[in-house]
C-alpha cells in the first residue's frame, strides 16, 4: 500500500514538474525506510561486543584485539548481521570489528556519502588497526574497497555479494516501484562527483588476496565457513546453493 502511494504520488508529480518529482524521488532513495533490528538469534554476539559510540557512530569490537578484521554491512542492515560470521572469526583466532552505518541499525542520522564511511573505517583503524582482512557485503562493498583504496591497511579482503556500481542501486529503485526515466532519481549537483566512485574502479590490486563471493540470498550466516577458506581468488557460489 505505501509502495502504490509513493509510486501514485511521484508520478503525480512528474507530470507537473519532472524536475521535482526526480529530486523528492532521489530524496526517498537515499533512505533506508527499514531500520534493521537485532534478531533473536543474533542477540548473544551482539550483546558479547564492545560496543563503543564513536562521533556518533555505534562501533563494535570482539575477541582480545589480535588480528582485527573489519566487517561492513550493506543497505537496510547493520553490524548484528554479521553474528555467524562473528562466531566463526573468534574461533579462527581473529578479532572482529564491525559497525552500523549512518542511518542503519543503532546509529542515529541520515545516511552518509561513501566519504562518511571513508571517515570512519579511518576511525576504526586508528583504534583498532592496521586490520588483517576486511570482509564487506553488498553496498558495503563500496565502501570497504574505497577505503582500502585510499590507504587503509588489510592483508586480505572478502567480498560477498557486491554492488559493482551506485547506478545499480538507483536502477533496482526505479524497478521495484515502476518508475519511468522521468521521475529516475535525481541528485542536486554537490552530489553529482559521489556517482564517480564505482566498484570496479576500486577492485584491489594484486598484491592481496582477494575473494569475491556472489550468493543469491541476503544471508551471511551460511557461507561464512566456505568464504573463510577461499583466498586469492574469485568465486560465485550462486550456482552452488541454487542445487
Amino acid at each position: 500500500m505505501l509502495t502504490d502511494l509513493v509510486r501514485a504520488g511521484l508520478r503525480a508529480t512528474a507530470v507537473v514538474s519532472p524536475g521535482l518529482a526526480g529530486r523528492l524521488a532521489f530524496q526517498l532513495w537515499r533512505r533506508p525506510l527499514m531500520r534493521g533490528r537485532v534478531r533473536e538469534v543474533e542477540r548473544e554476539v551482539h550483546e558479547a561486543a564492545r560496543i563503543e559510540i564513536v562521533d556518533g557512530v555505534v562501533t563494535y569490537a570482539w575477541g582480545d584485539g589480535s588480528r582485527p578484521v573489519l566487517l561492513v554491512h550493506g543497505w537496510r542492515s547493520r553490524a548484528s548481521r554479521y553474528y555467524a560470521l562473528v562466531a566463526r572469526l573468534l574461533e579462527l583466532g581473529y578479532s572482529p570489528v564491525s559497525y552500523d552505518a549512518p542511518g542503519h541499525g543503532d546509529t542515529p542520522g541520515p545516511t552518509g556519502t561513501i566519504l562518511d564511511h571513508q571517515r570512519i573505517i579511518r576511525g576504526l583503524e586508528a583504534k583498532h588497526g592496521p586490520f588483517e582482512g576486511v570482509i564487506a557485503y553488498s553496498l558495503g562493498m563500496l565502501f570497504g574497497l574505497y577505503a582500502v583504496q585510499q590507504g587503509v591497511a588489510a592483508k586480505w579482503i572478502v567480498t560477498i555479494s557486491g554492488i559493482a556500481q551506485f547506478d545499480y542501486l538507483v536502477d533496482k529503485f526505479c524497478r521495484e516501484l515502476r518508475l519511468g526515466p522521468a521521475v529516475r532519481p535525481r541528485p542536486p549537483p554537490h552530489r553529482q562527483r559521489y556517482r564517480r566512485h564505482r566498484g570496479g574502479s576500486h577492485l584491489p590490486d594484486r598484491r592481496r588476496p582477494y575473494c569475491l563471493v556472489g550468493v543469491r540470498d541476503s544471508s551471511v550466516g551460511p557461507v561464512e565457513s566456505r568464504i573463510m577458506s577461499c583466498t586469492g581468488s574469485t568465486r560465485d557460489d550462486s550456482a552452488e546453493r541454487a542445487a
